[in-house]
């Protein structure tokens, strides 16, 4: 039956503001981060859920049990399939720093988009399996969004364009018969309030989540 996935960006970290990528360093949230947390908890709220789980780095695992905990739910489990794309040698670099560094976009290390996007799939095929008709929160990482966003709404102007905010929900169906996530396209209001331009700024998005 069709699981409802409501994949949420980790509230803001120090790297966040310092445009630094953090990709599988583990950062963890600063303050701004905790109330965007509690922020998105707040707007969730007006859903019911029987679950959240997590990347197991630490800015999303406390975004997911600041959410936990204001939805009356048991902290969150850990997925490691959840955690951020990893940058390799970016990490902890700046977009003009790594532009510097590697003009021509060959960052050793990086993972792969479509290793990511099969990793995630995985993982969010398992916990859809989990909690088989049931309604899960997810806190995970923008890279992490942005893939499953593009793979699951191929062509979208729209999604393709918006930036993954920290706190920002993404709700998606998952859907058995054809073994992937599907976005909800409007049928939840909760997407557009939470990734509204304007509540949080531009510059907590992850500056290389669209490359390859």
């Amino acid at each position: 039956m069709t699981t409802l996935l409501y994949l949420v960006r980790h509230g803001e970290t120090d790297w966040n503001r310092q445009r630094r990528i953090q990709g599988s360093t583990d950062v963890p949230l600063n303050d701004t981060g905790r109330r965007q947390a509690v922020q998105t908890a707040a707007l969730l709220a007006r859903r019911s859920f029987d679950a959240v789980v997590s990347s197991p780095l630490s800015r999303a695992l406390e975004t997911g049990t600041i959410i936990a905990t204001h939805l009356g739910l048991p902290a969150p489990a850990g997925y490691d399939g959840l955690r951020e794309r990893s940058y390799g040698e970016a990490e902890g670099l700046t977009h003009p720093e790594i532009a510097e560094r590697w003009p021509h976009d060959a960052v050793p290390g990086r993972e792969s988009r479509a290793a990511l996007l099969d990793r995630v799939t995985e993982t969010l095929a398992e916990i859809a399996v989990r909690y088989d008709a049931g309604s899960v929160v997810v806190a995970t990482h923008g890279a992490v969004i942005r893939t499953v966003v593009d793979a699951a709404a191929p062509g979208t102007f729209e999604r393709s364009t918006v930036p993954i905010r920290n706190g920002s929900v993404h709700s998606f169906r998952w859907d058995p018969e054809r073994f992937r996530a599907e976005l909800v396209r409007s049928d939840d209001p909760i997407d557009e309030v939470s990734d509204a331009p304007g509540r949080y700024a531009f510059e907590y998005q992850n500056p290389l989540e669209r490359r390859s």
